[in-house]
């Protein structure tokens, strides 16, 4: 059974790149890794849904929440507040 969305991502080293994968059925779960991998700086080659390449409006728009929400999480870490205040203040989803 194909899982319902794939990500192929690229790690880089000094002389070597390893091309690896993720899998989940959760969309959600999903976001959460794009987020991971945005944190990290791995470049994602693709993003598949049910073993086909999203549109380019729909992997933007993925990987844009995923960004949105690395932001939110460095504005709170960095200005030590909660999730309700950087809400308030910043406007992002609590």
């Amino acid at each position: 059974m194909i899982p319902k969305y794939t990500i192929e991502y690229t790690m880089s080293f000094k002389k070597h790149a390893h091309a690896s994968h993720y899998s989940s059925d959760d969309p959600v779960a999903l976001e959460e890794f794009i987020e991971e991998l945005l944190e990290r700086g791995l470049r994602i080659q693709a993003i598949k849904h049910e073993g086909l390449d999203l549109s380019k409006h729909d992997f933007d728009k993925m990987v844009k929440t995923a960004g949105g929400m690395l932001a939110s999480k460095r504005i709170c870490a960095s200005l030590g507040i909660k999730p309700e205040e950087k809400h308030y203040r910043f406007g992002f989803a609590a």
